[in-house]
């Protein structure tokens, strides 16, 4: 019986996975236009399956495809030329061998022990032949000012095939995390490699590359493949198209994400294939420690502009322009922890939003000193009948706010308010639900901050007092996203920092329009 995989590469007679057939359409048209290009994406995005995909379907084709990975290289490859070209040229054998023992053995050959020479070897390898050569995990390796002198061999022997004046590899595949085409910046910057005398810094040995523009994240559509081929395995009447939605709904279709998603849902949770189950699994998945997390925790710690960036859109939900060309942008995307919405940065995924909206609280909490004063004698209270007293909940945080306000000034009150709040509410829903920041609302004064506790929804916005006209404001945004969301009633709290006296306070059902909002103002 299949399995959900989430380790490794997929293999469509053993793994349920979501047909990527269009996808490896528009990879192979630039396959076949004999194109040099690198499949960058973040980790655990799908990359390994891909290749391996390609190469199954470029066999019994008119091309010869060599797959080979840097992954378990080892240091002494790139310990010199003579020792790549020979490391490199017994991988191709080995894998040509597979199919073509003789046109193998043609490969070896003790005498290439520098670049010219493997480009000569090269030149009488490929002639009649064409060679699609693909390489995984190119940034074990990318360090190594060796590997950048062999992707200028290839793009020597690219430039001289397109003149007519050699033969080379058809077409060639690199495929990692970073962007090749920097590779030698990012070197020099780091002190690892050094310009030669007529070099000029932004020369890069891979510029000859072709764009790739193909979406590997996964659309409600591709998901839905997926559990159309479980469902016709198990049988569950789920709702595949509301399912499938609702999982890209929280990963925006991160390939890992959708099918641990899947994976607790099938095997943890009972093949609860329903929205709740959805939830439940989320919930799981963001409370495990994991590779992909484990990642972008070292990630913050090893980038702190990095860590900026990510804390200043999620906590303080400032919206930067969204520039590529910004080095802590730039890395961020890389990672494939932001992307664009309406130019501006924002979280990719809802997932990644509550695994670091969750770090940074911790963090600040004990930065800050904050203690909030959820005890189990509040959390049964608030929680009594396994619901969630969303109104109870404010009410107690309005008295802890009050408690706050009178040991801290106001700039910090100011800075800091959304924090209070989330770490006030993390604790009290976090064991039977959860909730996320909602990223995409492009305005730095307010925070709408969606609750799931059981099959209960809660819209919660955060805002500072603006005045009346603020305040009537702020009703009209949340009962929009109330409508949006189908909600019947909301929640918004206002932060008055406003000196004492003339300082509102105010916790109240105010009916607007078609809704009902409780109101909180501290």
């Amino acid at each position: 019986m299949k399995k959900f995989n989430v380790t490794g590469l997929c293999v469509s007679d053993k793994h349920y996975m979501v047909d990527i057939s269009e996808k490896l359409k528009e990879i192979m048209k630039l396959v076949d236009a004999g194109y040099y290009f690198t499949i960058n994406r973040a980790r655990q995005y799908g990359k390994t399956t891909t290749l391996f995909a390609l190469e199954k379907q470029l066999q019994g084709s008119d091309a010869v495809c060599v797959s080979i990975s840097f992954e378990s290289a080892g240091d002494t490859m790139f310990e010199n030329s003579a020792s790549f070209c020979q490391r490199f040229l017994l991988h191709v054998s080995k894998v040509i061998g597979r199919t073509d023992k003789e046109f193998a053995a043609q490969w070896l050959d003790e005498s290439v022990t520098d670049f010219g020479l493997l480009g000569y070897h090269l030149d009488k390898l490929c002639e009649n032949k064409k060679i699609v050569l693909m390489i995984d995990e190119v940034d074990k390796t990318s360090n190594n000012h060796i590997f950048i002198d062999f992707l200028s061999l290839l793009r020597s022997k690219y430039l001289a095939k397109t003149a007519g004046r050699a033969h080379t590899f058809h077409s060639v595949i690199l495929a990692g995390v970073h962007d090749i085409k920097n590779i030698k910046l990012k070197l020099v910057k780091e002190g690892k490699s050094e310009l030669k005398a007529d070099e000029r810094q932004l020369n890069s040995p891979w510029n000859i590359a072709a764009d790739f523009n193909v979406d590997m994240s996964f659309s409600p559509s591709d998901i839905a493949t997926m559990l159309n081929q479980y469902e016709d395995d198990h049988h569950t009447g789920m709702d595949i198209r509301t399912i499938s939605q609702e999982i890209y709904n929280f990963t925006s279709g991160y390939p890992f994400l959708t099918s641990r998603i899947c994976k607790h849902i099938d095997e943890e949770l009972g093949k609860n294939w329903i929205i709740y189950g959805v939830h439940e699994a989320v919930k799981m998945l963001t409370s495990e420690r994991n590779t992909l997390f484990d990642d972008l925790l070292k990630n913050l710690e090893s980038y702190k502009s990095l860590y900026d960036l990510l804390y200043l859109t999620v906590i303080k939900g400032r919206k930067r322009q969204f520039s590529i060309l910004s080095d802590d942008i730039n890395t961020a995307v890389t990672f494939g922890y932001v992307k664009k919405v309406d130019n501006r940065v924002a979280v990719s995924n809802k997932i990644f939003e509550m695994v670091l909206c969750d770090h940074f609280i911790s963090e600040d909490e004990k930065a800050e000193g904050l203690n909030p004063p959820v005890g189990s004698g509040l959390y049964r209270e608030i929680t009594s009948g396994g619901t969630f007293n969303m109104e109870l909940c404010l009410r107690k945080f309005a008295e802890y706010y009050k408690e706050i306000f009178a040991t801290r000034n106001i700039a910090f009150l100011e800075e800091h308010g959304a924090l209070i709040f989330l770490s006030f509410l993390k604790p009290l829903v976090n064991g039977s639900g959860f909730y996320h920041i909602e990223s995409q609302l492009i305005d730095s004064r307010r925070m709408d901050i969606v609750v799931d506790y059981g099959s209960d929804q809660f819209i919660i916005e955060l805002k500072l007092w603006r005045g009346e006209v603020g305040q009537a404001k702020a009703y009209d945004q949340l009962l929009g996203y109330m409508e949006a969301k189908n909600a019947a009633k909301g929640y918004l709290v206002i932060f008055d920092l406003r000196k004492e006296g003339n300082k509102m306070q105010k916790t109240e059902w105010v009916d607007v329009g078609d809704g009902q909002i409780f109101e909180v103002i501290v």
